[in-house]
């Protein structure tokens, strides 16, 4: 199944989204905060909240 999500879901000033199956958009996710959101740990916590903020399309 085809999932999205995006840093205004989760109420960020940032214009980035994604379109993938899940785990490849968990890898999209993680290799943007990585490089654009440095702030952010991903940790379990975080990780749960950005699981949270996935569409199915």
């Amino acid at each position: 199944m085809t999932k999205s999500i995006s840093c205004a879901d989760a109420g960020k000033n940032c214009g980035w989204s994604a379109t993938a199956e899940k785990e490849d958009l968990m890898n999209k996710v993680a290799t943007h905060v990585k490089a654009d959101h440095k702030e952010i740990e991903l940790n379990s916590e975080n990780i749960a909240k950005i699981k949270s903020l996935i569409k199915e399309i």
